[in-house]
């Protein structure tokens, strides 16, 4: 390249940097070359991108990448990242990569990698090993014969899978307003809903892909991005809000007296209508905030098992427990029936099921679950020894139940807490959940003295 490779860029589920500086075309083309090495597909690979202004450029060294390995490759264009894993699984691809930098600004770009049956590529089984092939400088790969590319417009097929998830004919008449960040998720939407001849009213925000992002970082989780959603669902008296990042993998929803609603409150309504659709009883959780899931799964007549957070830690639990679901509080949704994959648009065509079978609003469903296990939400503290921190809390709270799976989990029958180290930065994140509000604020302000003493 003529420049360091930074490797900071290889990161545990994805690669991503800053473009052209940390990414550029060379070596996404690298990238490509090292992903046969690693995978040696036996087949096509699928390769799609987001709507960012540097996603084409990079796409097309990942296409000459490939194909100058010999590899075919099917070109899905501009896509949502579900709709990328729906054309891995469901065509039987070889693997697939996608252009994307999910919820970073607009001057990033990355990868997202999977091989045969929608596994992921991440860190020590795939990542790692393509980071070394290109920092030991490894040889291009020179094929003979060189691969053939075709296009391959997936979003109908996506649609109708993603319909035939619900029964469309219980889908009352509804008004959703749908802010997609200016990702490609409020295009796939309006299809999807007009192919169904669902009776939706949707009211767009942010709903043209725009890869500039004008209004800055296209997360809807972050708080400075939430009012402008908030007030659109009010004004609009709509019945509910969804809101996709830029990439389309991660899904929030707004009721309609405009409470932005925790994923963790959306997974509980999701629990019971996915163990209520299968005869299959398992679902998986993660340790941030486990109250509310392990509730709902009970209710439900199924069986909640912890695992770790991270899509490949996930992916494989649920595949090992022929799970059905699970969902992160960062706003990841996994589906059995959708390849383990995460889909941002699945949630919000249940919720249209949801909302429609019940005959009660958003509002009437998920304020008393809000109200019966309030949470801190995620505060994240800069520490300079996070394990003398770990071991202080540790001796503080003695008496507590300690679970080790994922960080810290201290628990007490009327409050627990969850404490976790950043894989990338010197930061402890903090989730505090109890029976009130009061023991919420209070528990946290004590960890919090314990954590930036």
């Amino acid at each position: 390249m003529g420049k360091e490779i930074p490797s900071e860029i290889f990161r545990s589920y994805d690669i991503r940097g800053l473009y052209p500086f940390q990414l550029d075309e060379k070596l996404a083309y690298r990238i490509a070359q090292a992903y046969v090495k690693y995978v040696q597909p036996e087949g096509k690979i699928v390769v799609g991108y987001d709507v960012r202004t540097s996603s084409p450029k990079l796409q097309e060294s990942v296409i000459s990448g490939l194909t100058d390995a010999g590899i075919d490759v099917v070109n899905i264009g501009m896509v949502s990242t579900d709709m990328y894993y729906f054309a891995a699984g469901n065509y039987n691809y070889a693997g697939g990569i996608m252009i994307t930098a999910s919820h970073n600004p607009a001057e990033y770009n990355g990868l997202k990698m999977v091989r045969e049956n929608v596994y992921p590529l991440f860190g020590e089984e795939g990542i790692n090993q393509i980071r070394d092939m290109i920092l030991n400088n490894e040889e291009k790969i020179k094929s003979e014969n060189t691969g053939i590319t075709e296009n391959k417009d997936v979003l109908n097929d996506f649609s109708d899978f993603v319909q035939g998830l619900i029964d469309v004919d219980s889908v009352k008449p509804l008004k959703v307003v749908m802010n997609a960040n200016f990702g490609y998720q409020a295009v796939v939407a309006d299809h999807i809903i007009k192919r169904a001849k669902l009776p939706i009213t949707l009211v767009g925000l942010n709903d043209q892909p725009d890869g500039t992002f004008p209004k800055g970082r296209p997360d809807p989780y972050v708080p400075e991005n939430r009012p402008e959603f908030v007030e659109l669902v009010k004004s609009e008296n709509a019945d509910f809000g969804v809101a996709w990042d830029a990439d389309g993998d991660r899904v929030f929803f707004c009721t309609g007296n405009g409470v932005f609603v925790d994923a963790y409150y959306i997974n509980s309504l999701l629990i019971k209508e996915m163990l209520a659709k299968s005869d299959d009883k398992n679902i998986i959780y993660e340790p941030r905030y486990t109250w509310a899931i392990i509730d709902a799964a009970k209710e439900a007549g199924g069986n909640a098992i912890a695992e770790r957070v991270g899509h490949s830690y996930i992916k494989a639990r649920m595949k090992k427990e022929n799970a059905i679901f699970c969902g992160e509080s960062s706003g990841h949704t996994y589906f059995r029936d959708f390849w383990y994959a995460d889909a941002g648009m699945i949630p919000f065509i249940l919720m249209l099921e949801i909302i429609s079978k019940s005959g009660k609003s958003l509002d009437d469903l998920i304020m008393p679950i809000i109200n019966k296990y309030p949470i801190s939400g995620e505060i994240n503290s800069t520490v300079d020894d996070k394990d003398a921190v770990l071991s202080e809390i540790r001796e503080t709270y003695s008496d507590a139940e300690f679970n080790t799976l994922d960080g810290l989990s201290l628990e007490y029958p009327d409050w627990r807490a969850n404490i976790r180290a950043s894989n990338t930065e010197p930061l402890l994140r903090l989730n505090v959940e109890a029976k009130t509000k009061e023991l919420v604020e209070d528990k946290t302000q004590e960890l919090l003295n314990i954590i930036r003493s």
